[in-house]
This record gives structure tokens, C-alpha cells and sequence, in this order.
């Protein structure tokens, strides 16, 4: 009986070791006495008791790795703190167990020497502008490194630029002085505009009146040439209009009465507008007056 129980649980302890179960995502490195055999991709897997051994354990999902905060001297001697971050993923499982005795302090440690080289080479205003490069360099140089790893550098983000207190206000007074400077010269160019402005507008308005001056004076001129116009038109239709009827019969009687009642008129203006009056001599002036009118039309009409 005590046999047969020591050997179920030697059977137990070998089905135990025998057996392995590797999760998605993951990779497990087996070593026969001693030796890399092979590596075991997710599923089941059975192993010699006692001969292999299940040395290493690697999961093949991307890592975040918090690269601690350091100070880096910039090109114009200005320390800055940076602090980081770094996702990497495991691409060789076996290197990733033999290249190195610890992949992950690696990279920490080369991470941290190659972005104090990288700002080493950086002027303090140009790290803040070229973060995108500073990531590139740092992951290029970490990638070619960790290939012997079993390691693949995915990407390297800067979390935060913190330079010293004194050059942190230096820099808020700087950036103050520069909006003042752009708020001033846009207010000046508001004024400038404005001026220019004012000058095209009175340009355009004197130049508006004086248009409408001169075309008022042109109307002007028109109305009264053709007033002037219609003014000798009408006095040659009416003269036209008597020398027609003088020429009808009974047309020379007609003048004689027409300028015998403007005579008579005139001297009833007289009559009326002063107290003297100037009559003729001999009343036969008068009809010598009508005489002398009707020769001037005979004459005219000839």
C-alpha cells in the first residue's frame, strides 16, 4: 500500500513537470541539461522530467517602461530635468534570455545615456521645439542596441522639460516681453490702418464731390443751352407765324390795328406812371409812327 502511494505521487510529480501550459502573448525558453533547446509558443507543450527545464519566461506584449528623471546638461550649460517614458516589446525570446543579464536595466541605463547626449547637443529653446526629435534619436539608438536583446524599441515619449527655477521665470518674463512687444505692434499697425483708412476715405469723397460738381455744372450748362434753344425755336416759329398772316389778305390792315393798340397802350402806361405826360404835337405823328412801322414789314416781307 505505502508503494503504491509512493508511486502515484512520483507519477503525480512527473505528470507535473511533464506538462506545461504557455498563455497567449507569451513564450517560454526550455533548457535541456543545461543547454537552450527551444522555445515554446502559447499552447500545450510536454517536457522530459528531470532533463528539461522550463528556464525563462517572456511575455510578448508591449511594456511601458518609466525611465527615471535625470538632469541633462544643454549646449549652452543650462541644466534641464527630463523625464520619460519608453514602450519596447520582446521579439526574440531567446536573446532576450541570453544576450543580456537583465534586458530591462539595459535599456533603462542606454536610454538615459543616449538622451543626455542628445540634449547635450541642443541649445535650451531648441529642446523645447524639437521633442519629436529628441524621441526619434533616442529610439534609434536604443533599437540598434537592443537587437542583440531580443528586443524591440517601439517608441520614446519625453513626459516633461523642467529647467531650473531662475531660468523658468527668466523664460516667463521673456515670453511676457515678446506678447507685450506683438500687442504694441499691432496696435500700431491698427493706427496705421486706421489713418490710411481716414485718407482713402476723404480721397474718395473729395474726388465724389468734385464729380458731382462737375456733372451738376454740365447739367446746368445743358438745361440752359437747350432753354436757350428752345427759347430762339419758339421766337422763330412766331415770327414765322406772322410773316404768314401778313402775307394772308387783309394782313396789312391787321398790323396797322396791332401797332396803333401798342401805341396807344404805351401811352396809357405813361398816363399811369407819371404825373407829366408827353402827348405829340399833332396827333397825325401817330398814324406817321404806323406809316413808318408798316414800310419796315412791307420792306421785311420783300
Amino acid at each position: 500500500m505505502e508503494i503504491a502511494l509512493v508511486l502515484a505521487v512520483i507519477a503525480v510529480i512527473f505528470v507535473s513537470r511533464a506538462i506545461r501550459i504557455v498563455p497567449q502573448q507569451n513564450a517560454y525558453v526550455v533548457e535541456r541539461l543545461g543547454k537552450y533547446d527551444r522555445t515554446m509558443a502559447p499552447g500545450l507543450h510536454l517536457l522530459v522530467p528531470f532533463i528539461d527545464r522550463l528556464a525563462y519566461k517572456h511575455s510578448l506584449k508591449e511594456i511601458p517602461l518609466d525611465v527615471p528623471s535625470q538632469v541633462c546638461i544643454t549646449k549652452d550649460n543650462t541644466q534641464l530635468t527630463v523625464d520619460g517614458i519608453l514602450y519596447f516589446q520582446v521579439t526574440d525570446p531567446m536573446r532576450a534570455s541570453y544576450g543580456s543579464s537583465n534586458y530591462i536595466v539595459a535599456i533603462t541605463q542606454l536610454a538615459q545615456t543616449t538622451l543626455r547626449s542628445v540634449i547635450g547637443r541642443m541649445e535650451l529653446d531648441k529642446t523645447f521645439e524639437e521633442r519629436d526629435a529628441i524621441n526619434s534619436a533616442v529610439v534609434q539608438a536604443l533599437d540598434e542596441a537592443a537587437l542583440n536583446w531580443g528586443v524591440k524599441v517601439l517608441r520614446y515619449e519625453i513626459k516633461d522639460l523642467t529647467p531650473p527655477p531662475a531660468i523658468l521665470h527668466s523664460m516667463q518674463a521673456q515670453i511676457t516681453a515678446e506678447r507685450e512687444k506683438r500687442a504694441l505692434i499691432a496696435a500700431s499697425e491698427g493706427r496705421r490702418q486706421e489713418q490710411i483708412n481716414i485718407a482713402t476715405g476723404e480721397r474718395e469723397a473729395a474726388i465724389a464731390r468734385s464729380e458731382g460738381e462737375k456733372q451738376a455744372e454740365i447739367n446746368k450748362a445743358l438745361g440752359e443751352a437747350a432753354a436757350i434753344t428752345a427759347v430762339a425755336d419758339a421766337t422763330a416759329d412766331a415770327i414765322q407765324k406772322i410773316a404768314n398772316a401778313i402775307q394772308q389778305p387783309g394782313g396789312d390792315q391787321a398790323v396797322q390795328l396791332k401797332v396803333a393798340e401798342k401805341a396807344v397802350d404805351a401811352y396809357a402806361q405813361l398816363a399811369q406812371k407819371n404825373n407829366t405826360m408827353i402827348v405829340p404835337g399833332n396827333m397825325s405823328e401817330v398814324s406817321g409812327l404806323i406809316g413808318t412801322a408798316m414800310a419796315l414789314l412791307k420792306g421785311a416781307k420783300s
